[in-house]
């Protein structure tokens, strides 16, 4: 005679959990979009950086487009923060070398790729790609208009001379970074772009 006992229920099925760190496959992704940019990076070396499949790239971060916009935020907040900490400096003159610094030292880091993933991405972008290059570009735009609040602020407290164009002065530091991003990714030294730095910082306009 069968047992009128029920049998216990089976334990509700989990899903699986996730065989790789999220975050470093992410900091991998970036790595492999900073050094080739975002049309030079394909799946093959985004999956092959980050020791997923696919599937497991899809599930985790949506598609190529997805995956790079979450590798732009971690660039921003970990590579970036320089800017924000350079914004706090009490004289523009320091807001300008602790920016040029910074740049240097991204561009020059020992253990990342040389350049800037922003210009990287913004100059190499095709039309297939223009959605991505519009928001590179966008973040940067917000960027500078931070600094351009920045360098008015100092023309009005009298820390930059009243003749001063802030837009252009503005314009002529991210001119300096970019042009040491673009060099750093053709082998210039830090040596040279220190010196590069001195003589910007040696032309700062002041009162």
């Amino acid at each position: 005679m069968e047992s009128l006992t029920a049998a216990p229920a089976a334990a509700p099925l989990k899903g699986r959990p996730r065989e790789f760190c999220v975050d470093q496959a992410l900091a991998a992704a970036l790595r492999v979009f900073w050094s080739k940019g975002y049309e030079g990076a394909s799946l093959t070396d985004l999956t092959a950086a980050m020791g997923i499949t696919r599937p497991s790239l899809y599930a985790a971060f949506g598609n190529k487009e997805s995956l790079f916009r979450k590798a732009l935020d971690l660039y921003q907040c970990e590579k970036m923060a320089y800017v924000g900490h350079a914004l706090e400096r009490p004289t523009a003159r320091a807001v300008a070398e602790h920016l040029l610094r910074g740049s240097m030292e991204n561009a020059t880091a020992t253990s990342e790729p040389h350049g800037c993933l922003g210009v990287i991405t913004s100059v190499a972008c095709g039309p297939e790609a223009e959605s991505i290059r519009e928001e590179v570009l966008e973040r940067s735009k917000v960027a500078k208009d931070a600094l351009i609040d920045r360098m008015e602020r100092a023309k009005n407290e009298g820390d930059l001379p009243a003749h001063i164009d802030v837009e252009g002065l503005t314009s002529y530091l991210y001119a300096i970074m970019q042009g040491m991003a673009v060099q750093a990714g053709s082998g210039a030294t830090r040596a040279e772009l220190e010196r590069l730095i001195d003589t910007s910082l040696a032309m700062w306009p002041s009162r």
